[in-house]
C-alpha cells in the first residue's frame, strides 16, 4: 500500500513535521513500455501474465485487492484496459515543471482514480484532460498540450532512461533525501513504514 493522503496528514500532524519540510517530485518510469496505446483487457492481461491464466488465482487476487481497498474507500475495478502510459507521464512532467508538485499530485490522483476505480484508459486524451481539469488547469491550455503528443516527449524518455540507469526496476520506488543520508523504499509498503522513514529523516535533520 503506497503512502496515501491519510498517511501524509498523519505525518503533518506529528511533532516531526515542524522540523523538516518535504517536497514531492515525481519521475517517470514504465514497467511495461511495450504496451500498446490501444491497450488490451486488464482482467485478461493480469490473469495471463501474473497468474498463469488461472481463473482461481485471479479471483484470489481480485478478492485480496478489494479487501485492501475497502478501508480506504477505494473500490478497485478489474475491467477496462491495460495500455501504454507514456502520454500520461508526459502530462505529469510538464505540469510538474510548470506548476509544481502539488498540481502534479492532483493530476496523478485523478489518473489513479480513473484507472483503478472507473476502469478508464490510463492515458487517453479524455482521461488526461479530466485529470488536468481536476488539478485546476485551464481546459483550453491543457487540451492544446495534450493534443500535441510530441511536446516534451523526448525529455520524458530521457528521464525514463535515467531512472533505469539508476537501477529502478519496480514501482513504487521512493527516495527520501535526508541531510545526512538518503533512504529508499521499493515496492508497496504500509503507511507506517513511510512514516517511520519520514520521522528518521526529521530526527537526523534536527
Amino acid at each position: 500500500m503506497s503512502m496515501d493522503v491519510s498517511g501524509q496528514k498523519e505525518f503533518r500532524s506529528s511533532p516531526s513535521s515542524s522540523i523538516v519540510t518535504f517536497t514531492t517530485k515525481f519521475l517517470p518510469y514504465q514497467l511495461y513500455p511495450s504496451a500498446t496505446q490501444a491497450g488490451e483487457s486488464k482482467y485478461d492481461w493480469y490473469k495471463k501474465t501474473k497468474y498463469d491464466d488461472s481463473e482461481e488465482r485471479m479471483k484470489m487476487y481480485t478478492t485480496l485487492m478489494s479487501a485492501y481497498g475497502a478501508p480506504l474507500a477505494i473500490d478497485f475495478r478489474f475491467d477496462g484496459l491495460v495500455a501504454n502510459t507514456l502520454q500520461a507521464h508526459r502530462v505529469v512532467q510538464h505540469y510538474q515543471e510548470e506548476q509544481g508538485g502539488e498540481v502534479a499530485d492532483r493530476i496523478i490522483n485523478s489518473l489513479y482514480e480513473q484507472y483503478f476505480e472507473q476502469a478508464q484508459h490510463p492515458s487517453s486524451p479524455e482521461t488526461l484532460l479530466k485529470s488536468t481539469t481536476a488539478a485546476g488547469i485551464n481546459e483550453a491550455e491543457a487540451t492544446k498540450f495534450i493534443e500535441d503528443e510530441d511536446e516534451g516527449l523526448q525529455d520524458v524518455k530521457l528521464l525514463m532512461r535515467e531512472q533505469a540507469g539508476n537501477g529502478v526496476d519496480s514501482v513504487p520506488h521512493i527516495v527520501f533525501e535526508g541531510r545526512r543520508r538518503d533512504f529508499t523504499l521499493e515496492g508497496a509498503k504500509e503507511v507506517a513504514e513511510y512514516l517511520k522513514v519520514l520521522d528518521q529523516v526529521a530526527k537526523e535533520s534536527s
